[in-house]
């Protein structure tokens, strides 16, 4: 008999062979019913899969929210494969995995037929929930390499045929059945049959090309792309959060506000205009005074520095690929021959400011009075990201961090890092992110630096988050194993914006080696040298991305001390131009960023037209206003205008356009 313990401690013992299911069976029908899949020793498996030895054994059910939306993902991707199959023969499959979101599949299309496109999917998603009604059972098979091979050859599936080749010798390999007339090879866990999945619940949402395990070199395939959840609530919530998203899409509003562009001629590099660059002047003023108030010292480091520099720090070895790299040499200026030579020594841009940071900690002698030393840089980097990988402000080749690094004794780090986290917090709450997590990225399998390090470090980040009050799940406190740098574990911030979305932004790292490999050091109290502990941190992240997440999260309606344009004052008949640039220059006096738009236009037109383009106070005068020395006050997104003297304008608006760290 085998022993199986289940959570609550208590044991059971069953015969070989015995599924979670009859486990499940069992203790109650309403178990029974609920019960979805299984963990035995912590492996997620089907729920009819037998029992082989003594194990732990945990039922998953839907409540189970991560395990089920794997299971259920990726079993819509198995019935987009079988649809597909059963509608277009000829369509040879390859593989499809679960998403964060959903799901995808990759297909060979019969080559007469072409690729798929967005038209065949309504006809997908019917033979999707046909086969759903059918509640075909789902079968797992353990097959030997040779006989699958000859199982895909014999299909004409030869891209099945290539992957079954090369999985590792020794690895145990499985297909999955629907019914008795359609396989795929697995490792599983699956649904125990297709019923379990609601008909209602997936969506399939475009086509893409994509080429066979990623290589261009490769055949280009059909990829189709679906979303996929538990219920058809949950779906009606995601398609809703996507529908959202796209209204806010950073790079949509920052064409729409004249913000920013980008183009060919610099990938990956941004081109600011007037007003997107007034929303970074005023992010990076608000941040500079609340790191002037905290006690940070701000430097500037130069871009370009020696590939020994980066060799030292280690960067070259395990960074390289990720670097610009420069010859350091005066170019060939003759028309014929190479620009370079292939004798040149390399200097490379910088990806990161921490080894320039630690050369200036080693400029004199440093105390252990000295310490903490607080160092901030508002630092231009540039790392080579794929063309591919470029995604509007998101992602990017040149960003520039909110960047600091804290020098201090080991036993002053706790402190520090507390006094950080009570930092980012107002920091965001300002920006209006009232809402996010916070999670400890551990030790990765390749990484710098003894155990008892890293032991240290992450219990110190640990200790810090505990004496914040912030190691709760309130505070969606999480620890991520191998998640951490190859340096150092770190403190992830992650944001939650408007419409639910995360963003991770803000990090905190713990940092022994880097000290160590640049031989910094402080006289300690006993007048022998010690390492400093160096902290990386950053609040924004990049300001690139930052103010992509600002756009998106306001959806380009920002706080009144963000606005590119705070007012714009609007004339109803021409009358009152004079009086309207009167208006303009006493707000521009009082630090309000100000438009005049006096065009001969009906003023319903300007009033719509200044409301979408995102101007949060629209000052309407006519020939009663100018007389008067009035204004009617429109606010976006409010119904109704309010009627004030100009002054009492002037006195609430500079007061609202304040930034939050001066009210």
């Amino acid at each position: 008999m085998l022993k199986i313990t289940l959570p609550d401690g208590s044991v059971r013992e069953v015969a070989p062979g015995t599924t979670p299911a009859d486990i499940a069976a069992a203790i109650g029908p309403g178990l029974a019913k609920a019960a979805i899949a299984a963990r035995v020793d912590g492996e997620l498996r089907d729920i009819t899969r037998p029992l082989e030895a003594d194990a732990a054994l945990a039922l998953v059910t839907a409540k189970d929210e991560a395990d089920a939306l794997e299971l259920a993902r990726h079993d819509f991707a198995h019935l987009l494969a079988e649809a597909v199959q059963q509608l277009f023969p000829g369509t040879q499959i390859t593989f499809g995995p679960a998403t964060e979101d959903g799901f995808y599949y990759d297909f060979a299309p019969d080559p007469k037929r072409g690729p798929f496109t967005e038209e065949d999917l309504p006809v997908i998603e019917e033979k999707m929930r046909e086969l759903i009604r059918a509640d075909k059972p789902l079968r797992r098979e353990v097959w030997s390499r040779e006989d699958l091979i000859a199982r895909w050859q014999a299909e004409g599936e030869t891209f099945k045929a290539q992957w079954a080749a090369e999985l590792p010798e020794g690895e145990e390999l499985t297909v999955y059945w629907s019914g008795n007339d359609w396989l795929d090879m697995c490792r599983g866990p699956h649904l125990a049959s297709t019923g379990k999945l609601d008909p209602q619940a997936f969506k399939l949402t475009r086509v893409s090309g994509a080429y066979w395990r990623g290589d261009q070199k490769n055949a280009m395939l059909s990829r189709i792309y679906g979303t996929g959840w538990l219920n058809r609530k949950q779906l009606d919530a995601h398609l809703h959060m996507l529908e959202e998203a796209g209204k806010r899409d950073h790079r949509k509003l920052g064409a729409e506000m004249d913000l920013f562009h980008l183009q060919a001629e610099a990938h990956g590099s941004v081109f600011w205009h007037p007003k997107g660059y007034i929303i970074w002047r005023q992010l990076e003023s608000y941040l500079r005074r609340r790191l002037d108030a905290a006690g940070y010292q701000e430097v500037k480091t130069p871009q370009i520095m020696d590939a020994r520099q980066w060799e030292q720090s280690g960067h070259w070895g395990k960074y390289r690929e990720n670097m610009f790299v420069i010859p350091d040499e005066v170019p060939n200026t003759e028309d014929e021959g190479p620009v370079v030579s292939h004798d040149a020594a390399w200097m490379a841009l910088k990806p990161m400011n921490c080894p320039a940071h630690v050369l200036i900690f080693r400029q004199g002698i440093k105390s252990y009075r000295d310490l903490p030393l607080r160092m901030a840089e508002m630092g231009c980097c540039h790392r080579n990201e794929p063309h591919g990988a470029l995604h509007g402000l998101m992602r990017v080749r040149q960003f520039t961090q909110d960047d600091a690094h804290i020098f201090c004794r080991e036993d002053q780090l706790v402190s520090e890092v507390a006094q950080f986290c009570d930092l980012l917090d107002v920091v965001y709450k300002d920006l209006g992110f009232a809402d996010y997590a916070i999670k400890l990225a551990l030790r990765p399998e390749k990484r710098f630096g003894t155990d008892e390090m890293w032991d240290w470090s992450e219990q110190s980040l640990r200790d810090a988050v505990a004496a914040t009050g912030r190691n709760t799940a309130e505070w969606g406190w999480e620890e991520l194993p191998g998640e951490g740098a190859f340096y150092a574990p770190k403190l992830e911030f992650h944001l939650t914006d408007a419409i639910g979305r995360t963003w991770q932004v803000g990090t905190i790292q713990t940092d022994t080696v880097l000290p160590e490999r640049l031989d910094a050091s402080y006289v300690g109290e006993d007048g022998e040298r010690h390492r400093p502990v160096m902290l990386h941190r950053a609040i924004l992240g990049s300001y690139e991305r930052f103010i992509g997440i600002l756009i998106e999260h306001y959806a380009g309606k920002f706080p009144l001390w963000l606005a590119p344009v705070q007012a714009v004052v609007a004339t109803i008949v021409s009358d009152a131009d004079p009086y309207a640039q009167e208006v303009v220059e006493k707000l521009r006096a009082a630090g309000i960023r100000t438009e005049a738009d006096v065009r001969n236009e009906k003023i319903n037109y300007k009033v719509r037209e200044h409301s979408l383009a995102k101007v949060p106070n629209l000052l309407v005068v006519g020939r009663r206003e100018a007389e008067e020395g009035t204004v009617a006050l429109r606010e976006l997104g409010k119904e109704g205008q309010t009627i004030l003297s100009l002054d009492d304008a002037i006195a609430r608006l500079a007061k609202e356009a304040l930034a939050p760290d001066m009210r």
